[in-house]
């Protein structure tokens, strides 16, 4: 996991000076910020980093990435939210800042709809349900009959408190009658590690963090929480597949300040079009566990509604809050 942490900071590196070679493009034109709430090196960076390289082409235009971390995001969406309308600041955004956030936060700082302008969605993800030498469990079926003859043990680990992995849970639980408690760690790598020692039986979060793991045996991937089956784990069924009603996916998103013109919108959206079209950009989003996945502006504000719809029952029944 280190090993592909520092590749991730290494090719976000090699990025950011490949941008910097680019600031002969357009010298008369204004640069284009892409803000990421995120420290380098992370999928989001990495991903913003590469729309920036193929739409300074498509753009005509000097694009970076500026970095604004803190918050789970919130920092770069306040920026993002006081910047001038005219297209020169974006922000690529985890959908969780824009669909867990507000039921989480009652003065969370922004709007979520009001305060924004959908551009593009860039990519999907789902989920891993991985269990480990903690739990005798070979499939997911298994697996929740376990945890629920274990109620003392029926505990599973995510990346933190608060992200989509944490409501996936909830749903889980709910919608299999399976109690469980939420173990929230300082991030994935942590959660893999106690998920491997046997600290822990069950683990949720996105494919990356167990995948290496599935492969050598170390740990075992029982179901995936999307629409379909992942093309990286095609022998691994859904949660629906199996008879439990849960979906549970999320998306980053391009987007600028409220009030930004239809034109500009459009001509920025069609750039990312072209730069998710490249084989190139597809594979290196592809090896991040991210599924190249470009959706308008329009199809965007469609799927952000059906997501924070989505997560509002369930978040509110949980009775957890940020504050």
């Amino acid at each position: 996991m280190k090993r592909q942490f520092l590749k991730l900071a290494l090719l976000s590196a090699g990025m950011a000076l490949a941008g910097l070679s680019g600031t002969a493009i357009a010298q008369d034109k204004p640069t284009l910020k892409i803000l990421v709430g995120f420290p380098p090196g992370g999928s989001v960076d990495v991903v913003a980093r590469l729309l920036a390289e193929r739409m300074r082409t498509s753009l005509d235009q000097n694009v970076i990435v500026e970095n604004k971390p803190g918050a789970a995001g919130r920092i770069a969406l306040g920026e993002l939210k006081r910047a001038n309308p005219d297209g020169n600041t974006l922000a690529l955004v985890p959908s969780g800042g824009l669909v867990i956030m507000p039921w989480l936060y009652k003065n969370l700082g922004y709007d979520p709809v009001k305060d924004f302008s959908p551009i593009a969605r860039v990519t999907t993800f789902d989920f891993a349900v991985t269990t480990g030498p903690g739990s005798p469990a070979t499939d997911i079926k298994s697996l929740m009959g376990w945890l629920k003859a274990n109620p003392g043990k029926a505990n599973y680990a995510t990346s933190g408190a608060g992200t989509v992995p944490h409501f996936a849970g909830q749903l889980l639980a709910q919608e299999s009658n399976t109690p469980m408690t939420h173990v929230a760690y300082k991030g994935g790598a942590p959660a893999a590690q106690d998920l491997i020692g046997g600290q822990i039986p069950v683990m949720i979060d996105t494919a990356s963090e167990t995948l290496e793991h599935h492969k050598t045996g170390k740990l075992k991937i029982v179901a995936v929480t999307g629409e379909s089956r992942s093309a990286a784990l095609p022998e691994v069924p859904t949660l629906k597949e199996v008879g439990i009603n849960v979906v549970a996916d999320a998306f980053f998103g391009l987007y600028g300040p409220a009030g930004m013109q239809a034109d500009r919108t459009q001509k920025i959206s069609d750039a990312v079009a072209q730069a998710l079209n490249n084989p190139e950009i597809q594979n290196r989003i592809k090896g991040f566990g991210l599924v190249p996945s470009y959706a308008n502006a329009a199809a965007l504000t469609a799927s952000q509604a059906t997501h924070l719809k989505r997560w509002e029952a369930p978040i509110k029944a949980s009775g957890y809050t940020a504050e």
